[in-house]
């Protein structure tokens, strides 16, 4: 099981689009050189958070803003916004289990409710956590490396 790396990539993105939202225009370009990906793939990304309402995005010259305060976006906002599971659950259930072994016929009954309190818990968790979180550990570190 692996969280798609969207989830963290859409983080870098809108750090970047706060930490030099007055020094350079952030256009796709401009975040995937810091992301250092195919700024295909952030144009993508900036659609989804745009739809999610996290970011509004002016075409052309305008470039890409926050649309909220940091302290009101969680990293499940995030994690919502950008598909970072499929089917919007955490674990994919493998499809055939033997009905007729006693173990395959019942292995959903058995940990279907207990993936569902392992999913719920990392949501409480994400929910827990804001941007504004990030960028005052990024602006800690920055202050030890200058």
């Amino acid at each position: 099981m692996q969280i798609s790396s969207r989830f963290t990539i859409a983080i870098h993105m809108l750090v970047c689009m706060d930490v030099f939202r007055d020094e350079y225009k952030i256009t796709s370009e401009f975040m995937a050189s810091s992301i250092n990906v195919n700024p295909v793939i952030i144009r993508k990304m900036l659609s989804q958070l745009k739809d999610a309402g996290l970011i509004e995005v002016k075409r052309g010259t305008g470039g890409a803003t926050i649309a909220r305060p940091l302290d009101e976006i969680t990293f499940f906002d995030v994690y919502r916004s950008v598909d970072c599971i499929e089917e919007n659950t955490l674990f994919h259930f493998h499809e055939n289990p033997n009905p007729e072994c006693p173990v395959g016929k019942n292995i959903h009954h058995v940990l279907d409710d207990k993936l569902l309190r392992i999913q719920e818990a990392m949501e409480r968790e994400l929910k827990s956590i804001t941007l504004a979180d990030v960028n005052s550990d990024l602006g800690k570190y920055l202050e030890k490396v200058i």
